[in-house]
C-alpha cells in the first residue's frame, strides 16, 4: 500500500505540489542573493489551525456523502434480493408462460439496478442492460430521461396484474409494492447526493487558502532550512493537497474513480444471485415433488 500508485491521489496533486516546490526553490534562490524577507514561524500557528479545521470539515462532509451512497446501494441490494425471493416463491404459475414472465421480472429487478447506475453516471444505455430486457423495452427506455423509474413502473404493473389474476393475495401485493417503493426511495437518495454537491464557493475558497498557505510557508522556513526548504514545502503541499483531493474524489461516489463505489461489481453480484435463484424451483413445486 505504501508504494501503490493506482487509487492514490498522487497523479491528481503532483502538478500542484511541483508548483509549490518550484516557488519555494525560487524563494531560496532570492534569499541566497541577500534579500531578507522571512516571516516568523510563530505567526503561522492560527492560519494553520484554521486550515486544518477546514480540511477536516471538507473530508468529513465528503466521506459522509460516500458512506450515505454506500448505505443506499446496500439497501438496494437487500431490497432486490427480498423482492426477487418473494416473487419467485409467492407468485403462482398457472401456465408455462407465467413462469417465463416471472423470470423476465426478476431480470427487470437487476435492470433497475443497472439503469440506476447508468443514470447516476449520466451514461446512455449499453449492452449490460440490453441483455436484461426485451428489445421493445430497451427501445422505450432509450427515449426516457429516467429509465429506472420506468422499470419500477413495469415491475409494479406486473404485480398488479398478478393480483388481478388471483396469483397473489392482497397482503403479498402490499408487501411487494412496499419493496418497490424502497427501490425508488434509494434512487431518490442517490439523486439527492449527486445533485447536491459541496457549495462551489466553499471549494474555491478552500483551494485558494491551501495555495496561499503553501506559498507563505517557504518564507517561514528559508532562514532555517535554506536549500531543504523546497523539499519540506513539497511534503507539506503533498499532505494538504492530498487531503483536499480525497474529499473531491469521494464526494461523488457513483463514478469510475478507483475510490468510488464498485457499482459494476455490485450489479454483477446481484445478477449472479438472481441467476442462482432462477435455477431453483419455486417452493410450491418443491412441495409437490416431495
Amino acid at each position: 500500500m505504501l508504494l501503490r500508485w493506482q487509487g492514490s491521489v498522487i497523479p491528481a496533486i503532483a502538478p500542484r505540489v511541483l508548483v509549490c516546490m518550484a516557488f519555494s526553490l525560487g524563494v531560496t534562490l532570492v534569499d541566497g542573493w541577500g534579500y531578507e524577507f522571512s516571516i516568523p514561524l510563530q505567526e503561522s500557528i492560527v492560519p494553520s489551525i484554521v486550515l486544518g479545521l477546514l480540511l477536516v470539515f471538507r473530508t468529513n462532509t465528503a466521506y459522509e456523502r460516500f458512506w450515505e451512497g454506500r448505505k443506499a446501494w446496500g439497501t438496494l441490494v437487500n431490497t432486490i434480493r427480498n423482492l426477487s425471493r418473494t416473487i419467485w416463491v409467492s407468485v403462482a404459475e398457472p401456465t408455462p408462460q407465467a413462469h417465463q414472465d416471472k423470470i423476465k421480472i426478476l431480470h427487470l429487478l437487476v435492470a433497475f439496478a443497472v439503469a440506476t447506475k447508468l443514470h447516476l453516471r449520466s451514461e446512455p444505455l449499453n449492452e449490460e442492460i440490453w441483455a436484461l430486457l426485451p428489445e421493445s423495452g430497451y427501445r422505450k427506455l432509450e427515449d426516457l430521461h429516467n429509465p429506472p423509474l420506468e422499470i419500477a413502473f413495469w415491475i409494479s404493473n406486473y404485480l398488479q396484474q398478478e393480483y388481478d389474476q388471483n396469483n397473489i393475495n392482497p397482503y403479498q401485493l402490499t408487501a411487494m409494492l412496499r419493496l418497490v417503493d424502497t427501490m425508488v426511495d434509494v434512487l431518490g437518495s442517490c439523486e439527492r447526493i449527486l445533485k447536491t454537491p459541496i457549495p462551489l464557493a466553499y471549494a474555491i475558497h478552500l483551494r485558494q487558502l491551501i495555495f496561499l498557505y503553501c506559498f507563505i510557508t517557504p518564507f517561514q522556513m528559508v532562514n532555517t532550512l535554506h536549500w531543504a526548504t523546497a523539499f519540506v514545502v513539497g511534503i507539506i503541499a503533498f499532505t494538504v493537497f492530498g487531503i483536499e483531493e480525497i474529499g473531491v474524489e469521494i464526494e461523488n461516489p457513483f463514478g469510475h474513480d478507483a475510490n468510488d463505489l464498485p457499482l459494476d461489481q455490485i450489479c454483477q453480484t446481484m445478477q449472479a444471485n438472481l441467476e442462482d435463484l432462477i435455477q431453483l424451483p419455486p417452493w410450491h413445486q418443491v412441495s409437490h415433488g416431495d
